[in-house]
């Protein structure tokens, strides 16, 4: 009978470090708006911090062996979501190394087409003004509807009601939220902080509002789960 087959690299990511593997979700970040940069830097700030507590449900780092002593997968943990979500996280790292590349060169531009003028402000004033809330609104196309919510819940307290539809959730949008599993995961790494919800309302039969509310996702507030609410796919 043969040995079984050992795996001494199985904690090694499955993809190398160095330049993005992926374009980016909206084209070349040379040809984005410095609007458009900053919002892709938050939503990969955000995703990160979501996979990084992946990993720590796991109790594991990007280091962390995941065979044992004689070179076979460790049984006491989830292999395949931890090389999963360390391949992820190692792809994000670089997106944002050529998001940050690019916003620094975005500066740079600014500052040498305002360096002459006699009432331009600070460097850093100027600074802290560009990293702010510069981004603009912008309608996203809802992916989720809001189906029922419990009275006193995380969800009622950030003003959420059945019949929302939501157009963003955190770093969630239509385009990744791969079957609201990304929704679960944002308020999984953000327990106990604020995550920005866009939804739109119906106000009348011909009239949808556009609303920003903050929710928290909390335990011990009296019911099941971090939100209280239940979401479903449109």
């Amino acid at each position: 009978m043969g040995l079984p087959l050992r795996m001494d690299n199985i904690h090694a990511p499955t993809v190398p470090a160095g330049p993005s593997s992926r374009p980016l979700t909206n084209g070349d970040a040379k040809h984005l708006s410095f609007a458009e940069l900053q919002a892709k830097k938050e939503n990969l700030e955000a995703e990160l911090k979501a996979l990084s507590s992946v990993l720590d449900s796991h109790g594991v780092n990007m280091d962390t062996p995941l065979t044992t002593a004689d070179g076979f997968p460790r049984a006491d943990i989830d292999v395949a979501q931890i090389r999963t979500t360390r391949t992820r996280i190692i792809r994000l790292k670089n997106d944002y190394k050529d998001i940050m590349n690019t916003i620094e060169k975005h500066l740079h531009q600014h500052f040498a087409s305002i360096q002459d003028s006699e009432d331009a402000a600070p460097a850093s004033t100027r600074l802290a003004g560009m990293l702010g809330d510069s981004i603009p609104d912008t309608l996203e196309e809802p992916f989720a509807k809001v189906n029922s919510v419990v009275a006193g819940s995380p969800a009622e307290l950030a003003g959420l009601k059945p019949g929302d539809e939501i157009r963003s959730f955190g770093y969630v949008n239509k385009t990744n939220h791969d079957g609201l599993r990304k929704v679960a995961e944002c308020v999984q790494g953000n327990e106990g902080q604020r995550v920005l919800v866009k939804i739109s309302r119906r106000a009348e039969p011909s009239r949808r509002q556009e609303l920003q509310l903050n929710l928290t996702p909390r335990r011990n507030w009296g019911g099941r789960g971090l939100l209280g609410c239940h979401i479903l796919p449109l």
